[in-house]
């Protein structure tokens, strides 16, 4: 895959892998061997990386998030994490651990994040929150290769976070189920609702999963 010009610039030498293709064209790279990375998405999606360094700059201070080193138009520069994709080879292979972190990280974010001081409305998708469970600051885009797993298979960071804001918890709880039969097959729903702490809600899980599912 050709790498952009603004990604040489930014290595500098240094090694450079194209690692992850996102659903909208966008292409991350990881300079020497993930110390740090750089999105760079098409033009008509750049706008979503804004958005993001707002999000990664106020969740900082209470969650264990990429650190901005720069931007621009159609690029983010981010700091590397500890930690490997929840689906790196290593997970896929033991999804019963992968599930149990994805639910506690979700929790984790859910439990931290303060709602009252979030400057930031729900996901753009979400566009229906009638009967609301728990308000909490969301992730957004709680598929499973936005969690961090450590060596101990416990959840150390998220990334991707352009789609935070406040919604019900159910929110997150419905991509991220649904994200589990979608990247690693089988049922994993038990260990994950289990490692978050509730017992799933089919009817809040199908209502935002439609949503969802209408957004994309």
């Amino acid at each position: 895959m050709p790498t952009p010009s603004v990604v040489t610039d930014i290595a500098a030498g240094r090694p450079v892998d194209a690692v992850w293709v996102n659903e909208l064209g966008g292409v991350t790279f990881a300079i020497a061997g993930g110390s740090e990375y750089v999105k760079v998405m098409p033009p008509q999606w750049a706008h979503g990386l804004a958005a993001e360094v707002c999000r990664l700059g106020w969740a900082a201070p209470y969650l264990r998030v990429p650190r901005v080193l720069g931007a621009g138009e159609g690029w983010l520069h981010t700091a590397g994490l500890p930690g490997a994709s929840a689906v790196d080879p290593r997970w896929m292979s033991d999804p019963r651990t992968a599930a149990r972190a994805i639910g506690a990280g979700l929790a984790l974010i859910h439990d931290t994040l303060p709602v009252d001081d979030c400057p930031f409305g729900p996901p753009t998708w979400v566009t229906d929150q009638r009967d609301v469970d728990r308000l909490v600051v969301c992730h957004g885009d709680a598929c499973a290769p936005n969690t961090l797993i450590d060596d101990d298979g416990r959840c150390c960071g998220h990334v991707d976070l352009g789609e935070l804001g406040v919604a019900d918890r159910w929110a997150d709880l419905a991509v991220a189920e649904w994200s589990l039969g979608y990247n690693y097959g089988g049922d994993w729903r038990d260990e994950f609702f289990d490692a978050y702490g509730v017992a799933p809600d089919r009817d809040r899980l199908e209502h935002y999963l439609r949503q969802w599912e209408d957004g994309d």
